[in-house]
Order: structure tokens, then sequence, then C-alpha cells
């Protein structure tokens, strides 16, 4: 039977934010893949989306009429979840606890349509704890879990690459490299978890890394970089100096010595030379870390946290992030001093205080630098950015 996959927004759409203010919570990436690319693959169908209406001109909802397998995108699939979802027939439902997991409905819904538990009293209860995100530090934290499940699934029955005889490299075995990637004069030690070397990737000589990693796709590893797991780069990036148990989800640099730990780093993002970012407080307390759904400062349970930025922000040369800082879309940081720990949304400045990045500056710098990578800023993607613009102006308290 013909059907649609839609991938649905919750709640923890708010709780992802920053780094959900431009994208579904299902272009998150954990492991090698994103959320959507993982059901795409698994599901063997293209899905579609179930988002904020601003988003949906990008992100769209299918344009025929069939129906409908709704599935709750902060939920990574597994073989368990999988199980449950393959054996739906039209009216049923799945939650756990109140969390609505998937439905199954005979047609589209209307875009008005929320997506809830309280919308299915007659669901069925999921008897299995589904592998979610609800956080943005539920990203770096649940890494190499979804790093080793997606290895196993992109790997499975398929040959790697040959490494170069250059390199130094431990339990080989647990090494994929996909066609077109160079790696010479690196040591890759996957001993301690998988290693993922993308198509058309580069590492560099001198490279350390030590998995669970994943270079993904066009992605370059410079000279001498130290590389601990878990670890992702996303496609189109170009990273450099220490890097710990931290994601950048695409298109972004940090290409310069500097250390990046417990970290999630957006898209079109660029970080300064000898930048750093603390991950452990001095007195080894819990982090707290600023959550825009309840509008204060809230417990992580970790002890190691470190920097949450948004899409298009930018940080110059020798920035200093303080342990836990959130920074929004389109911030430029600058300056000496560790600049505040949350950073509104096109924020100018640093930690001397902040002025608003004007939106038709900000566009500006993305146009130019997304054309470095032979794409377009176009109307749905300047439209994205300027609700965001609108929606982070109550932050804006300069």
């Amino acid at each position: 039977m013909a059907k649609h996959v839609i991938l649905f927004d919750d709640s923890r759409w708010d709780h992802l934010l920053p780094l959900t203010f431009t994208r579904p919570v299902s272009e998150l990436r954990i492991g090698i893949l994103t959320i959507k690319e993982k059901w795409e693959y698994l599901l063997n169908t293209q899905c579609y989306y179930h988002t904020k209406d601003y988003l949906s001109a990008k992100y769209p909802l299918p344009q025929t009429n069939a129906p409908c397998l709704l599935i709750n995108s902060g939920i990574i699939p597994d073989e368990p979840i999988l199980n449950y979802i393959q054996t739906m027939d039209i009216g049923d439902s799945l939650v756990h606890g109140t969390t609505l997991v998937a439905a199954f409905l005979p047609s589209l819904p209307d875009v008005n349509f929320s997506p809830s538990a309280q919308a299915f009293p007659n669901a069925k209860q999921l008897p299995v704890e589904p592998f979610a995100i609800y956080h943005a530090w539920d990203l770096f934290t649940q890494n190499g879990r979804a790093l080793e499940q997606d290895f196993e699934l992109l790997t499975r029955n398929r040959q790697s690459c040959n490494l170069s005889p250059t390199n130094n490299v431990l339990n080989p075995n647990n090494i994929f490299v996909e066609e077109g990637a160079k790696v010479e004069c690196a040591t890759l030690n996957a001993q301690t978890g998988p290693i993922y070397i993308g198509a058309n990737a580069e590492v560099m000589e001198g490279a350390l890394i030590r998995g669970p990693f994943a270079l993904c796709q066009n992605s370059t590893l410079k000279l001498g970089a130290k590389i601990y797991g878990p670890t992702t780069i996303g496609p189109g990036c170009k990273v450099g100096g220490e890097v710990n148990n931290s994601i950048i989800l695409a298109n972004s640099n940090k290409a310069h010595d500097g250390f990046l730990g417990n970290s999630v780093v957006g898209e079109w993002c660029n970080i300064g030379a000898d930048s750093n970012n603390s991950n452990l407080k001095n007195n080894y307390a819990e982090v707290k870390l600023w959550c825009y759904a309840r509008q204060s400062f809230v417990k992580t349970g970790l002890q190691f946290c470190g920097l949450i930025m948004g899409d298009h922000s930018k940080c110059g040369i020798n920035t200093m992030f303080n342990t836990g800082t959130v920074v929004g879309v389109s911030a430029n940081i600058f300056g000496d001093g560790f600049p505040r720990n949350f950073i509104p949304c096109f924020s100018w400045g640093g930690a001397q205080g902040y002025t608003t990045y004007q939106l038709e500056k900000a566009l500006e710098t993305a146009k130019k630098v997304m054309e470095r990578r032979n794409v377009e800023l176009d109307e749905k993607e300047i439209a994205i950015l300027a609700k965001v613009f609108d929606l982070s102006l109550i932050y804006r308290r300069f």
C-alpha cells in the first residue's frame, strides 16, 4: 500500500533551539546521518516534514493525498522501534508515556493538525524505551551510540576502499573509507569505536583520530588535527585543532588550532583561529544551559558541556567561550574576555557588549559564505532567517 511517511515535530523542537530555529528536528545530524536520512534509509522511502509554518516552504508536507504514517522526528530508529512501526495499520497509534511516537492516518493531515498523544486516546503504549533526543546536549551525549548504529547500517555487506600504507592503523576492520576519500600519514585508532571516512573527504598528514568518529562527504580534517570520539564532522566542513565528543552539522569551519569539546555547532558557522570553549567548570559542578522553552538556564545533569552554536554564527580569533554557552543564529562574536553564556540570535559584539547584527548585513555575509560552497542563499532561506530575526527580538535587550 502506497503511503507517505511524515516526520513530525513536537514540543522538543523548542527544547532543541537554537539548532532548530532553521530546521525541523529530523534535519539534525547525530551519528553519521541526519535523523531523516536514517528513517529514509531503513524504510526505503522519501520522508516529509510536519514542522513550524515558517519552515514549511523549505521543508514541506507531501503534495498528494494518501495514507500517512506519522513518526516523531525526535526518535532515532533502531531495530525495536522499527519492528513496531513497520507492523502498524491505518488507525493504529503508538505512545510512550505521554509522548506520541507514531500514528497511521487514512489521509494527509490538515496543516493545523497538532500531533500529540492527547489526539489519540486509544493509542497503544510502546513497551520499550525509544532511542530519542530531547535537548541539544543529547546530540553529543548520544552520538557514540548513534554513530555505531549508522556505521553498521552504512557498511553492512560492503567493502571499504583500501587505506594507504602511509597511515598508522589500529583495528582496521572497524574502519570504513568511501570512494574518493584521501587519508595519508594519519593515525586511526578504531579500537575504541568505528571510524567512517565519507566520499571525497580528506584526512591530512599528522591527524590523530580516536573512534568513534565520522568525517562526512567532502569534508577536510586539517594537518595535525587531534580528534577524540565520539565526534561527527558533517558534510562540507574544514576542521583542525583539538575536538572532543562534538558534532558539527555541515558546511562549517573550525580550520585552525583551538579546542572544541562536548559541543554542537550548526551549519555555515566559522570558529576563528585559537578559539576555545570550556567544557568543565572550575568547581566541577553540574553545567546549566540556556533553554528557550523554559526561558531560563536549566540543569543538564552533565559535568562536561561546552558550546551550542546556531547556524550562520561566527567568532573571531582567540574567542573564549565559557562552560555551557549557547549562541543563537547569525551571531558575530569578537574581542577579548569571556562572552556571556547566552548570546541571542543576530548579536554583534562580545564581552564588552552587544548591538544588533542587522538583518541586511547578516544576509549579505550569509550569501558570501554560502557562495564559497556553491550554494545559493535563496528566497526560502532568506525568509527563514528573517523570521528568526523577528522571533529572537525579545532576547536582544542590549
